[in-house]
């Protein structure tokens, strides 16, 4: 199989996922990396064994002949980095939020589509093990065919300085999960809180949410107090999806039970790992994203499903103003 060359651009905590994550998948091979801190992307260098790094992505790219590149920064400078990559017509992975402005996300896909690059979002939380086999038991019918509701609670504290913060950095991935689960949304309500003082943007939300083929959705999510897991960030949460004849929970340590309607809850047992980042998915999204490029297959996350995710966010966020129901804009 013949190795493909990656460039990363990127050096924060969260790029340590994704390098340590390339560093398994056996036919790809990261031949430099980048970051504006020369400090920091030589520490990157020199933990995962990468020859070449620089301080200029541009550089990088002028010097180094690369199969794909994968943007691991912050969201603000995305457009800038997307643009460039797209006008030497490289395949890419981008990290999310896509962009600060939806303006700017639609700028990125729309001119990775008409410079017919391949464009796939670091959108992780479905290939969590768990949403995985939960979507295997939906479609092989385990607890009936008609969905009733899918709810989402999320204990998970920690503060920031953006003025959009619940639903913009950690929502859009419920918003994800919810629609590879239950399908499309049709409207949202959503009411949304500020209980940190010295943040800038909301800690706290309820949502609910209609879907197209039924069913709702609840979305309960506190960035404020404190979960009880032993370890708050690997499933990041707990979910009930209940349908016409059973449910299926997951539990805060990636238990999964099943309840048919009339008997007892049952443990369902399937594979799940604790290396990496929340069941091991940053390995998962990248590996899905070298096969698809290497199959020509499509992208599960790609650019024009993002655009959806955000529409529902948006939708989102003006039911939270209005304190109506909103419909999201999906045809983007």
């Amino acid at each position: 199989m013949r190795q493909l060359r990656l460039a990363a651009i990127g050096a924060g905590y969260f790029s340590h996922f994704h390098y340590d994550a390339w560093s398994r998948i056996e036919n790809v091979n990261v031949v430099a990396c980048c970051d504006t801190d020369e400090t920091k992307v030589a520490q990157v260098g020199e933990k995962y064994g990468i020859a070449k790094s620089y301080t200029d992505f541009g550089k990088m790219l002028d010097q180094e002949p690369v199969d794909f590149v994968d943007i691991i920064t912050r969201p603000d400078t995305h457009l800038p980095i997307v643009r460039e990559i797209a006008a030497r017509r490289l395949p890419m992975i981008c990290q999310k939020p896509l962009a600060q402005t939806v303006s700017e996300a639609i700028e990125m896909v729309e001119l990775t589509a008409k410079a017919k690059v391949r464009f796939m979002v670091h959108d992780n939380f479905r290939f969590q093990p768990w949403y995985r086999e939960i979507k295997a038991l939906l479609e092989a019918g385990a607890i009936g065919d008609k969905l009733h509701t899918i709810s989402f609670r999320n204990r998970q504290p920690y503060f920031q300085t953006m003025e959009r913060f619940l639903v913009f950095e950690a929502g859009i991935h419920t918003i994800d999960t919810f629609r590879y689960l239950a399908g499309e949304v049709s409207r949202v309500w959503c009411h949304l809180r500020k209980l940190n003082p010295v943040i800038a943007g909301e800690d706290t939300g309820l949502a609910l949410f209609q879907f197209q083929q039924g069913g709702m959705g609840l979305y309960d999510a506190n960035r404020f107090n404190e979960s009880t897991a032993e370890n708050p960030r690997y499933t990041l949460g707990e979910m009930l999806v209940e349908a016409d004849v059973g449910s299926i929970r997951l539990y805060d340590d990636g238990r999964l039970t099943v309840q048919p309607l009339g008997e007892p809850e049952r443990e369902h047992a399937y594979e799940r790992v604790l290396h990496g980042f929340a069941g091991d998915c940053v390995l998962a999204t990248q590996q899905h994203f070298v096969d698809s490029l290497v199959n020509d297959t499509p992208f599960e996350t790609n650019g024009r499903n993002y655009l959806r995710n955000i529409a529902v966010q948006e939708a989102m966020y003006c039911s939270a103003e209005s304190g109506q129901w909103e419909s999201p804009d999906l045809d983007v």
